[in-house]
């Protein structure tokens, strides 16, 4: 059953939903890093999942736990409301969002047919949102991973009924790498059916010097990627699916700016061409990465290594480790042509979505660049 809006909200969300942000002289922006929270999962969830086990929590200090507290409860209504979520994409100048879930809801600790339930929940939460606003939102899904065959059914559902453009996948599986075998079913529905795979963690496994400091996120999050990168490339994952779309949140980790000595270890240890034929940078270059960086000159890096067709912005709305002016950001780059600008804010996310951007938006950006 999807979950409807009352209807006051719903009358207000869709008001708010025609004040398409104008599009004079600027970049049609598609934000492909940011998330919904269902409150109708964890209901479902709350007896069986303790959320202290997940290593975003188990790892942190009280401190970190009663701050984490008191930052949901004051952005809940961004994480549940869709329409104070318009009013602040219009503020950042954000055309479209692709809404997936907060990484708090992925369950891949729960038995398999519960997390089948939350996904599904989650789905059609999301779906809803969509269809209330089609110009506004397109939707990622999240899938019980800890169970393949369950998964690519939700997968499927997803993309076939609900015309979702993907997944959201987390770094690891409750612990397992996203290279160990029982996972290419998932791979392989997913690059049959071209769905993106937005790849976000949710802290890190291995995390007992992170307590103080919010480490946990701080490094952790990152860090979580980065080894989950390196276990898809040299797991060949991106070998035996070729065809993957995968979008790293945060940049890529670590990994997308210290690539150089995976090619390194490829030559000298035999260890690391297990399962790989060519050097590790060459499946590394399928990969898309977010703007989700903080720093110019570490958006340059990236563009410089991976080249700007491979880069997306990512707000990561509405925690606090998200960056609320991303197409500032990008177009504050003095390094990127306008046609290099107009690729990150928005052209690169709507090709890999299969969004159609309205004739306006190109011709503003046609006037822009004259």
């Amino acid at each position: 059953m999807l979950f409807t809006c009352a209807p006051r909200e719903l009358a207000a969300t869709r008001a708010a939903s025609r004040k398409v942000v104008k599009r004079g002289n600027k970049s049609y922006a598609v934000d492909l890093h940011c998330h919904v929270h269902t409150p109708a999962a964890d209901e479902l969830a709350k007896h069986a999942y303790d959320p202290s086990k997940d290593p975003a929590i188990y790892f942190a200090n009280a401190r970190t736990r009663d701050y984490n507290r008191q930052h949901r409860a004051n952005i809940d209504a961004q994480l549940t409301s869709v329409e104070k979520r318009l009013a602040d994409m219009d503020k950042m100048g954000i055309d479209v969002q692709a809404i997936s879930t907060s990484p708090f809801q992925f369950y891949y600790s729960l038995e398999p047919d519960l997390c089948r339930q939350t996904a599904r929940t989650v789905n059609e939460r999301l779906a809803e949102i969509v269809a209330s606003h089609p110009d506004r939102f397109v939707a990622l899904a999240t899938v019980p991973m800890q169970a393949p065959e369950l998964a690519v059914a939700e997968l499927e559902y997803c993309m076939k009924k609900l015309g979702f453009r993907g997944m959201e996948i987390g770094t690891n599986v409750d612990g397992a790498d996203l290279s160990e075998g029982r996972f290419d079913t998932i791979f392989a529905k997913a690059e049959e059916l071209g769905a993106v795979i937005f790849m976000h963690p949710h802290g890190f496994t291995e995390a007992q010097r992170f307590a103080d400091y919010y480490l946990t996120n701080v490094i952790g999050n990152p860090l979580d990627t980065t080894v989950a990168l390196s276990h898809i490339v040299f797991g060949g994952v991106l070998d035996r699916h070729p065809g993957l779309k995968i979008v790293s949140a945060h940049g890529g980790g670590y990994l997308s700016h210290y690539s150089a000595r995976m090619d390194h270890a490829y030559k000298v240890r035999p260890e690391c061409r297990d399962h790989i034929k060519r050097p590790p940078t060459s499946y590394l270059k399928k990969v898309y990465f977010d703007t989700m960086v903080f720093s110019h000159q570490q958006l340059d890096h990236l563009v410089k290594t991976w080249g700007a067709d491979h880069i997306v912005i990512g707000t990561d709305y509405p925690y606090d480790m998200g960056y609320y002016k991303p197409v500032d950001f990008v177009n504050d780059m003095k390094s990127l042509t306008r046609a290099q600008k107009d690729a990150i804010i928005g052209g690169n996310a709507a090709r890999l979505l299969k969004i159609k951007p309205p004739a306006g938006a190109s011709r503003a950006r046609q006037s822009k660049n004259k």
